[in-house]
């Protein structure tokens, strides 16, 4: 068994919770041990660091100080969100090239009685090591219900392979460590030429229109594919195509269904456990007809109540909305 520290992010407790479940239960067939870091914080998602540079900074370093504190025989980090991956990597990779900011940064985390050398870690996705320190040859042994007739779409979103100065995930515009990974899967992997195309972030909280146009790009592509589903490895991306799949369809007055699943989860299928383990059902767009095509049956949850269509003077945040949202609204 190969041991790492683990940072969960916040999206992995909560709305990720399904790519958090299906990376536990294939853990042990990987030959994996995670050791969760000890009182980790958020680490800022995206818009933080553009708003207070030095704090932000110092709020990912205190998870990297804590997580210094727990090395023992490993110093790898890993973390499953795009988001987290990139600013606890990169906010090592600065404070070794900034003394400054080291020192900006290590002040700030003393007054919590922390402190740490950067270097000590080695920040990786966990893409990144089921591909290459796991390896491919060892995930296709473990495959007992392979993903045959599944066409899939891999999509990595735009902040996992810029920057990728170690090229763990191949070439930055067009990556294909996950196509590899589906391919020993068994599955169909469609040629997807957007898979790096940025799914607006946080955009649908500030522009509802700019963010159900780049969600309507990336769908409309991958059904122009013919793609069963989507596979993602970050949870923004995956709420984004998601959750808002139904908002961007009212929007443009489309009817796409297409699935958004975690790698993890389709590798879980294809190692053959049972959909409630990997949180499969638990997706807004269900993946039901599509997994029906390997023999996976998936439950049904129960959908939340329906809520109001929002009115165009309404200050609050955009929410999503379910499918029977949408017909009572017409």
């Amino acid at each position: 068994m190969s041991d790492y520290l683990f940072y969960p992010g916040c999206s992995m407790e909560v709305s990720a919770h399904p790519y958090l479940e299906s990376l536990m239960a294939i853990r042990e067939e990987l030959g994996i041990q995670f050791e969760e870091v000890h009182d980790w914080n958020c680490c800022g998602a995206t818009e933080y660091i553009s708003v207070e540079r030095i704090p932000a900074y110092a709020l990912i370093g205190r998870n990297l100080a804590l997580a210094a504190q727990q090395v023992n025989g490993t110093n790898t980090l890993a973390a499953g969100c795009s988001a987290c991956y990139l600013n606890l990597a990169k906010t090592d990779a600065y404070m070794r090239e900034n003394a400054d900011l080291n020192e900006t940064v290590n002040d700030a985390l003393a007054a919590g009685g922390l402190h740490y050398d950067p270097g000590t870690l080695q920040v990786r996705h966990i893409l990144d090591i089921i591909c290459n320190d796991v390896g491919l040859d060892v995930v296709e042994k473990r495959v007992t219900k392979p993903l045959k007739g599944l066409r899939v779409a891999p999509y990595y979103g735009c902040m996992i392979v810029r920057p990728d100065p170690d090229n763990r995930f191949g070439a930055p515009e067009y990556p294909t460590i996950m196509d590899k990974l589906f391919k020993v899967l068994g599955a169909e992997v469609i040629d997807f030429p957007l898979k790096t195309h940025c799914c607006g972030g946080h955009m649908t909280q500030i522009s509802e229109p700019v963010a159900y146009e780049m969600i309507h790009r990336l769908i409309s592509a991958a059904d122009q594919y013919k793609a069963d589903v989507m596979v993602t490895l970050c949870p923004m991306c995956q709420l984004n195509l998601d959750a808002y799949q139904g908002n961007m369809n009212r929007q443009f007055k489309t009817n796409y269904h297409i699935p958004i699943l975690y790698f993890t989860q389709l590798m879980g299928v294809a190692f053959g456990h049972e959909a409630e383990e990997l949180g499969l059902g638990k997706e807004f767009v269900n993946s039901g007809e599509a997994l029906a095509k390997v023999g996976v049956e998936v439950p049904q949850e129960e959908a939340p109540k329906p809520r109001p269509r929002r009115r165009r003077d309404d200050p609050s945040l955009p929410m999503p909305t379910m499918p029977q949202d949408e017909e009572e609204a017409k």
